[in-house]
């Protein structure tokens, strides 16, 4: 029996489960861009969740290598399962691309009711269990408008966690509350999405929360596509379009220092940052949320209360 059936006949098992949880339908969107090595894997761990989403819609974002075909596959025998083919751009589109893709999908989706939407990547290996633990989380605490699970990653053989603030949920692994997703507005369609999200959730009186006790797997590492430098300056490119106080992004260059790769990730960030500066890099067009992002910051630089902690 070919893996795709052995899928199909599973669902049966967890089916006390999924009725237990029936009032927590939920989307999930991942996108795809030239995934043929792993996409399967993150297919399988999917298909084993012992809490399945109602729809998981996966988007081809113009891969050019047999991601479109393998996905066709297993959407043909899943049916739990939409795929979305978009035209091939030519090229990465770091930050921005990976929302548009996602955009693509939440319009393609059939469910609309969905009380919970998840924006996963395609590089992940979750435990069967993942999803009925992150969505218990959002049960107990009715102000949890963002989580999502701690991603760990494979450095040298050893598994390590890719440390963040407690407030921070990996881009990688997004799970939005519907009422929490409407406070937004949505997403930004540029670098700096991912930060600008919990910001703004913050402000509006929502929590967020990475849970440091649910794990899951990233296969490839952070920036491993783009390399450590333009990695790096993505991120202070981000900092910027976020509206980011300059000291305080003084500051996260100087700790960068010292970290790995020394000196290259804090002047990769000032980099970007002032990069975007000079290019004066449209900023997201809301003062108040500037505003509140800088009071934060400069809370935390004083050793004051804030969402950095």
């Amino acid at each position: 029996m070919d893996t795709v059936t052995n899928f199909t006949n599973s669902g049966a098992v967890n089916l006390a489960i999924e009725e237990l949880h029936a009032t927590l339908g939920f989307l999930v969107i991942t996108p795809a861009r030239n995934e043929e090595n792993g996409i399967e894997e993150t297919i399988r761990s999917m298909a084993t969740q012992t809490l399945r989403p109602t729809e998981w819609v996966i988007v081809n974002d113009g891969s050019n290598d047999r991601t479109g075909a393998i996905l066709d596959q297993y959407a043909a025998k899943l049916p739990w399962i939409t795929v979305v083919h978009r035209p091939d751009r030519g090229c990465r589109k770091p930050g921005g691309g990976v929302i548009e893709a996602f955009y693509d999908g939440l319009k393609a989706s059939k469910i609309k009711d969905w009380q919970f939407v998840v924006k996963l990547d395609a590089d992940l290996t979750l435990d069967p269990d993942y999803f009925e633990r992150c969505l218990s989380e959002f049960e107990l605490d009715p102000q949890l408008g963002v989580g999502g699970g701690a991603v760990y990653e494979v450095r040298n053989r050893t598994t390590v966690v890719d440390s963040t603030t407690a407030f921070h949920v990996r881009g990688a692994t997004k799970i939005y509350r519907r009422e929490c997703w409407n406070a937004l507005g949505g997403l930004l369609v540029a670098p700096g999405w991912d930060t600008l999200d919990e910001v703004k959730a913050n402000m509006h009186g929502w929590k967020t929360r990475s849970f440091s006790h649910i794990p899951i797997l990233q296969r490839r590492p952070t920036g491993g596509q783009d390399g450590a430098w333009r990695d790096y300056e993505k991120n202070g490119r981000a900092n910027y379009i976020c509206g980011y106080h300059p000291l305080f992004m003084t500051a996260k260059c100087i700790s960068r220092i010292w970290k790995k790769p020394r000196v290259v990730s804090a002047v990769a960030l000032a980099y970007g940052f002032l990069g975007a500066w000079i290019r004066q890099t449209p900023r997201v067009n809301d003062k108040e949320l500037i505003a509140y992002i800088r009071k934060q910051q400069l809370r935390r630089m004083l050793g004051q209360a804030s969402i950095w902690k």
